[in-house]
């Protein structure tokens, strides 16, 4: 009795166990479907639509070969050469001098024959361009010969001798910027306050980092507020050197330890700024020659003096021009605002007048705005 009993108790175990199993494997079944449907296969060579094919990794490539093939494969960014630096053009920055001046003569274009009085007008509108009264007569006067001797007698004829000649009249010289090799040379910027000296001087000395020399700005105006904090953010943007001295100390010391310190890096080329106070002639004289000088007690040459003018002070800039002559040998101009200026005259003045070739104008605000000078072309650019 006890022993069938047990076996009755035992049977019913063992069948709740079979059903507590087979449950438990229909359920686990329903997860499995539901977590991972069954995949999609495409027909044979047909592609999915929706994302790019990225390329398995074939045998034998490495990492690096893989990821460019993927790049390529879904378009990686690919560098492009930045546009270059185009030279601003005369005729287009010179219209403000071009309208001023072609509407002194636009009334003579039409003319048959000039009078007396149209060869008056003529010259006037030369020294009201500020080309200067002593030029402006010599350039008439040998405007006039050429024109008997051509058998020119209307006025477009008289305009296109007028042309050739103010052409011939800037032609030549020597325009270039002297660098000497296995020499620091020494570049002195003068001119008064306002001009743009410091504005010249970091122009420049990027220019010059690009063509790849070693250039150093020199903060010798040790006068003006903040003259030294301008410099020096100038030489950051070009990647120049700098030295600065303290604020009303003596610009000769500034650029003879500027000096020693381009040859001690060696950079080539020192971009010295000065002084530009015109307190009196006398002290400006003995201060500029005095920089000069200690300029070159070291291994310095000076081989440039760069006079920095404002084109838009017109025949001030002359007298500027001649006080600043006489007290070092200016050696060429940088005529600074050219394009903001309707009196482009200014360069017949002081090249004429002062024998002092124009090297450098400003076309504008940007870095890459301070060109050489071309003569040709600007005269074009006048007419």
């Amino acid at each position: 009795m006890e022993i069938g009993l047990f076996i009755v108790v035992a049977l019913c175990i063992l069948a709740a166990g079979a059903v507590t199993y087979f449950l438990l494997r229909q359920d686990s079944r329903r997860d499995a479907e539901l977590v991972s449907p069954p995949p999609k296969t495409d027909l044979p060579g047909k592609k999915s639509a929706g994302s790019p094919q990225i390329p398995s990794k074939p045998a034998g490539d490495d990492p690096a070969s893989v990821q460019d093939k993927i790049d390529q494969s879904v378009g990686a960014d690919v560098y492009v050469e930045p546009p270059p630096v185009v030279k601003p053009s005369f005729f287009d920055r010179l219209g403000k001098a071009r309208s001023a001046f072609t509407g002194y003569l636009g009334g003579l274009v039409g003319l048959g024959k000039l009078s007396d009085d149209d060869w008056e007008e003529l010259e006037e509108a030369l020294i009201r361009a500020d080309v200067g009264v002593q030029t402006s007569m010599r350039l008439i006067e040998d405007v006039q010969r050429s024109a008997k001797k051509a058998g020119a007698e209307d006025g477009e004829a008289i305009l296109g001798l007028l042309k050739e000649r103010m052409q011939a009249e800037i032609a030549g010289g020597d325009r270039s910027l002297t660098i000497k090799p296995d020499t620091t040379n020494v570049w002195l910027f003068v001119g008064v306050n306002g001009v743009g000296k410091t504005t010249t001087i970091g122009k420049l000395g990027k220019r010059l980092a690009a063509e790849g020399h070693r250039p150093l700005m020199a903060a010798g105006d040790t006068f003006r507020a903040a003259a030294a904090e301008q410099l020096g953010m100038w030489a950051e943007r070009a990647g120049a050197e700098f030295v600065r001295g303290n604020e009303g100390g003596d610009p000769s010391s500034v650029i003879f330890d500027a000096v020693d310190a381009a040859a001690a890096r060696d950079c080539n080329v020192v971009l010295a700024d000065t002084a530009g106070r015109l307190q009196n002639k006398s002290n400006l004289m003995d201060e500029l020659s005095k920089v000069r000088r200690v300029a070159e007690k070291g291994v310095g040459v000076v081989t440039e003096t760069l006079l920095v003018l404002d084109a838009t002070t017109g025949q001030n800039g002359m007298s500027q021009a001649k006080i600043f002559a006489e007290a070092v040998n200016v050696t060429g101009v940088v005529l600074t605002k050219l394009d903001g200026s309707a009196k482009g005259g200014i360069v017949f003045a002081i090249e004429s007048e002062l024998g002092i070739p124009v090297k450098l104008v400003g076309l504008g605000e940007q870095v890459d705005d301070l060109v050489d000078f071309e003569p040709d072309e600007f005269v074009n650019a006048l007419f």
